[in-house]
């Protein structure tokens, strides 16, 4: 296998090649950019008069540094009871998983309760602007009759110890996202010598505005997804996760390496990434910029930008570089039902709770569609492994019976769906 590629066209091409050889008839997309792949196929379901079901994963990884890695990262090896390789948790697992029932079903000739609808993405780990966004604005036929969807960052379990010396798997279902925006800060002053004194220095400010970002904590506000998940884990494990908790996000350790993911989303986040400014020792520079990745709750935008202003200050500029809204939707339905009906049947000890993911997926560009957006992506998982860590991680790897368990719960969550 070629260690880069530009795009994912071969990739592309490859799924579409394994669902017509089954017979699929389907359609493959270059969403404004040669080589930025994307593919869809539909099942029909038995029901035309419900709405479609959107299946989604992406295609796309984040770079690997081969030196770095116990294996080669796009080997794709099988080791110690996993599966190795840049994607393995993001998203080639449920990428594979959907890919094989996809064509199971068609070899089968199943039908489903409704239409299915899959999609092969490009672009997701840059935004999407290039895939899910694209498709969304220049093809909205592709989505004809979708109502809802699943895709990535769900499903997964989260194991806990009840009061009686049990264990309960929690398997989160993603039912909001917080906003992803990237913005730039921008600070232009007097150029002028090293040597000099100087009352207006572009670094001095911009320096000052994002110390006083990176210092700045935002307010608790309890969303209804995090109020659901928590309230769940204090039935579950005995222990108190209600706001008034004293430093929850402290408490929230107690549940494991997880917490860093539900924690992020009690609040609103800005973080600087990026400075840039200058171009000699001895030259004070007329600009200097910063970059910020802003991570905000559903219905907290205003609040937020109004906060900024404040921290920045009147000599310091923003601008969106990049800007996705959040997203949220209810727990409930039968769509969610059904989810929770798939997992119970192959985990007695399973239970199904909605979250908030802190970062983003294709999700916030169906959302735009009025598409009822979740992430399942089912995967019962050991209670010791840190998988938060694993995306976009080095060696990052998923247990081979995670897999072969998940493929399994959605085969049933797409039997019934």
């Amino acid at each position: 296998m070629s260690e880069t590629t530009v795009g994912e066209a071969d990739c592309a091409r490859w799924v579409a090649d394994r669902l017509q050889e089954v017979g699929y008839a389907t359609e493959y997309v270059e969403s404004g950019m040669p080589g930025r792949g994307n593919v869809f196929a539909r099942l029909a379901g038995s029901d035309p008069t419900r709405g479609a079901l959107l299946v989604h994963v992406h295609l796309d990884v984040v770079p690997a540094q081969a030196e770095d890695w116990s294996v080669h990262p796009f080997s794709g090896a099988v080791r110690d009871g996993f599966v190795w390789g840049r994607g393995a948790v993001d998203m080639k697992d449920m990428a594979g998983m959907v890919l094989a029932l996809a064509r199971q079903f068609k070899r089968d000739g199943t039908v489903p309760p409704r239409d299915i609808v899959f999609a092969f993405l490009a672009d997701e780990e840059a935004g999407g602007t290039w895939g899910s966004h694209w498709l969304v604005e220049h093809r909205p036929d592709l989505f004809e009759g979708v109502t809802e969807a699943v895709g990535e960052v769900g499903g997964f379990s989260l194991t806990v110890d009840r009061p009686d010396g049990t264990v309960r798997r929690l398997y989160l279902v993603e039912t909001a996202e917080k906003g992803l925006s990237w913005m730039r800060l921008t600070c232009d002053a007097t150029a002028g010598h090293g040597s000099f004194l100087h009352t207006d220095n572009a670094v001095t400010e911009i320096a000052a505005a994002v110390a006083r970002i990176g210092a700045h904590k935002f307010p608790l506000v309890m969303t209804e997804s995090v109020a659901q998940f928590l309230t769940a884990l204090s039935e579950e494990t005995g222990l108190d996760f209600s706001p008034e908790t004293p430093d929850l996000e402290t408490a929230l350790f107690k549940i494991g390496n997880l917490a860093r993911i539900i924690g992020a989303t009690l609040r609103d986040t800005a973080n600087p990434t990026m400075l840039s400014a200058g171009y000699k020792a001895n030259v004070i520079p007329q600009q200097a910029e910063a970059v910020i990745d802003c991570r905000v709750l559903p219905g907290r935008q205003k609040e937020f930008e109004a906060t900024i202003d404040e921290l920045i200050g009147p000599n310091v500029t923003r601008e969106w570089i990049t800007h996705l809204d959040a997203y949220e939707t209810t727990f409930d339905g039968d769509l969610v039902d059904a989810m929770n009906d798939a997992v119970v049947a192959h985990d007695a000890d399973g239970r199904t709770v909605p979250y908030m993911l802190s970062g983003g997926t294709d999700a916030k560009a169906f959302a735009k569609l009025g598409i009822r957006c979740f992430g399942f992506a089912p995967l019962q998982l050991p209670p010791d492994l840190d998988f938060a860590a694993l995306f976009h991680g080095v060696d990052e790897r998923v247990p081979v019976e995670s897999i072969v368990f998940g493929t399994r719960v959605l085969d049933h969550f797409l039997r019934h769906c």
